[in-house]
């Protein structure tokens, strides 16, 4: 019966968002409280079910990815980003274009949320191909895989940042883990799979092909790429080093706190507000006006993972949590699998990335912290691999790269679901093999 009822909040998710067009966040509280009524909670104690989740989930979270929109911001609009993508591409030369894209994506990528990043990055894609005549679908695939792929496996991005606190998982080995599994599923998805897709005709609406910074205006690339990757390599330095000092050793409480991903966030965001932003000339309130808008942007993020987090409330309260648990476990398949396949099933229904893996961490949770023979670090990577399959008309990605590219439904499906698929295919297959290792 409990089971049935989980199935039954979950349709009741999915209608509301996919039929009704209802904001996730309200979708989620009233599936969250028709759950909480089928799982037989007291009706009185379901609003503090409710405000604990939504307060213990999203306490962890709002100061980071607050922090990471900020930071992301900035890069932008500083022109760092710009700066990176042309450096890489005069390195790579036309021969090598879209591996060049592939790397920009990639790097860009880590500091950007993902819709930032595909504004921010396809009138450039539009800019090379006018420059070397070149399809722009071949050229817009190698740049996007790397930004989904940032946007499932790595910290600070929403999903994985917002799983990480449900399975106890450590940020900076999944992090490194991350970026493990990152390299072979962008190569595959990006100009490997663009080769299949040169022949799409595209001709982008002049609408979206906005005008790129003169060079003599952005940043040196010393300092873009620096700064880009200031979190990454903080965050991987905190955790690797305490490895190589003593138990007692009096650095260990600074590598703490300086590693910590609040304190990480903090800091980039400063440095990258007087180098790329008060140094090169613009004011600080102005810094300041793009940190606010920054955070407009999230707010909706924000929003998801903390309806995500009513929920997963309401299944640790009732007790069903851990019968699913102890369901999941008895199946004969990887644990990973199990992760990976859930958020594959909610991805397709909702559409959302976040939704999905946000989701589908609840309902494996248990299942992670009741089993010391799974890597939470690995799960939270598998479950981002289901996030990013099947990507189709219900997810936003694709109307985005429907638009922005001129496409029709079918070569939408052939180029974006598909690239969005391999993402997910590589990563668990990646995430799989690693499993054998760590």
């Amino acid at each position: 019966m409990a089971i049935l009822s989980i199935i039954a909040c979950l349709l009741i998710l999915i209608v509301l968002i996919a039929r009704f067009h209802i904001n996730p966040f309200v979708a989620f509280l009233i599936a969250s409280i028709a759950g909480a009524l089928m799982l037989g909670i007291p009706p009185q104690k379901i609003p503090a079910t409710l405000e604990k989740g939504v307060g213990d989930l999203l306490g962890q979270l709002a100061a980071i990815l607050c922090l990471s929109a900020m930071f992301g911001k900035l890069i932008a609009d500083s022109g760092a980003a710009q700066r990176i993508s042309v450096s890489l591409i005069n390195l790579f030369g036309e021969k090598y274009i879209t591996w060049a894209l592939m790397f920009s994506g990639f790097l860009v990528g880590i500091p950007l949320f993902y819709n930032v990043g595909f504004v921010l990055m396809v009138p450039l894609v539009f800019s090379v191909a006018y420059q070397t005549k070149l399809p722009v679908v071949y050229l817009g695939i190698p740049l996007l895989a790397p930004l989904s792929v940032a946007h499932g496996f790595l910290p600070p991005h929403p999903s994985p940042t917002a799983i990480l606190p449900q399975f106890g998982a450590d940020m900076g080995k999944t992090l490194m883990y991350g970026i493990i599994v990152a390299i072979p599923t962008m190569i595959i998805a990006g100009p490997l799979f663009a080769r299949t897709v040169r022949n799409i005709k595209s001709e982008p609406l002049a609408t979206f092909k906005t005008e790129m910074k003169p060079v003599d205006q952005l940043p040196s690339p010393w300092s873009s790429f620096i700064i880009t990757m200031l979190p990454v390599t903080l965050i991987a330095f905190a955790a690797f080093v305490p490895y190589k000092l003593s138990a007692d050793s009096s650095l260990l409480p600074w590598i703490k706190l300086w590693g910590s991903p609040v304190m990480v966030m903090l800091l980039g965001l400063l440095i990258a507000t007087g180098m790329l932003g008060v140094a090169r000339g613009t004011s600080l309130k102005s810094v300041m006006n793009s940190c606010s808008s920054a955070v407009k942007d999230i707010a909706p993020i924000l929003l998801i993972i903390a309806g995500a987090g009513a929920l997963k409330q309401v299944l640790v309260e009732s007790g069903v949590s851990d019968q699913i648990a102890k369901g999941l476990s008895s199946i004969p398949v990887n644990p990973l699998l199990i992760g990976w396949f859930i958020a594959l099933a909610i991805r397709v229904a909702l559409g959302s990335a976040t939704a999905a893996g946000l989701t589908a961490a609840g309902i494996v949770a248990p299942m992670v912290l009741g089993n010391p023979n799974i890597n939470p670090n690995l799960m939270v990577l598998a479950i981002g691999a289901g996030s990013m399959m099947c990507s189709h008309v219900n997810d936003s990605g694709f109307w985005m790269f429907k638009e922005y590219f001129n496409l029709s439904l079918k070569d939408t499906f052939r180029s974006w679901t598909l690239m969005e698929t391999i993402v997910g295919l590589v990563g668990i297959t990646s995430v799989l093999i690693l499993d054998v290792f760590v």
